[in-house]
């Protein structure tokens, strides 16, 4: 089954050309282009993609807020979306996986790992690069409003939920969890499962977020 894709970017040239490099692939089927993150709000709603491809800068609605508009009104429907920057501000990233991005791409990437970021996400799992994660590692050491204490929500994790959860928050995916941690990927996703209503949020994304922003990956070291 094809993957269903929607390219949102402000210019004409590169959302036409993302296009087009996506095209030729034969798991993927390019289901609209939009010019800006309101009428990416409206052309999800209508073409139901499986992912978003959303440039995070754009006049008038952006990529960050249209992701949150899609979250918020879409819910468990919503696409996966793979935010595309020229930039990797930390700021951007932190705001995206917020939103409930499930992807973070550098525009210097290669087509290969643009079509690896969008098949990461339709399955379920997030596509942050290395470079991605290990700007996070850096700025949650200067983020002043991480929690100071472990949150009561960390508390309610099994020792393994909590191992599998920093395992993510490294970027492993489902398959490489259950590598790792020798069990079925079936029972890495129900692990995944558990810890998005233990620590109350959305996605595997927010998960990871969580994880960064209190502290839980410094902890482990």
């Amino acid at each position: 089954m094809s993957i269903r894709v929607l390219v949102v970017d402000d210019e004409d040239l590169v959302r036409s050309g993302i296009a087009m490099v996506l095209s030729a692939e034969p798991d993927l089927d390019i289901v609209g282009e939009c010019s800006d993150g309101s009428a990416a709000v409206v052309e999800a709603a209508r073409l139901r993609p499986d992912v978003v491809l959303m440039d995070v800068r754009m006049p008038g609605t952006d990529g960050i807020e249209a992701t949150a508009t899609l979250r918020a009104r879409m819910g468990l429907g919503a696409p996966a979306v793979v935010m595309l920057t020229s930039f990797d501000l930390d700021e951007a990233v932190w705001a995206s996986l917020r939103a409930g991005a499930a992807g973070f791409v550098l525009k210097s990437r290669t087509a290969t790992d643009l079509v690896s970021a969008i098949r990461t996400v339709a399955r379920g799992d997030v596509a942050l690069e290395p470079r991605i994660v290990r700007l996070l590692v850096e700025s949650y050491g200067r983020d002043q409003t991480a929690a100071s204490r472990e949150p009561p929500e960390v508390g309610r994790l099994t020792p393994k939920e909590r191992e599998v959860l920093l395992l993510a928050a490294e970027g492993l995916s489902n398959q490489e969890l259950a590598a790792r941690l020798v069990i079925e990927v079936g029972t890495v996703k129900t692990h995944v499962s558990h810890i998005l209503t233990k620590l109350g949020v959305r996605d595997r994304a927010q998960a990871i977020a969580f994880a960064y922003r209190h502290d839980l990956v410094r902890s482990r070291a």
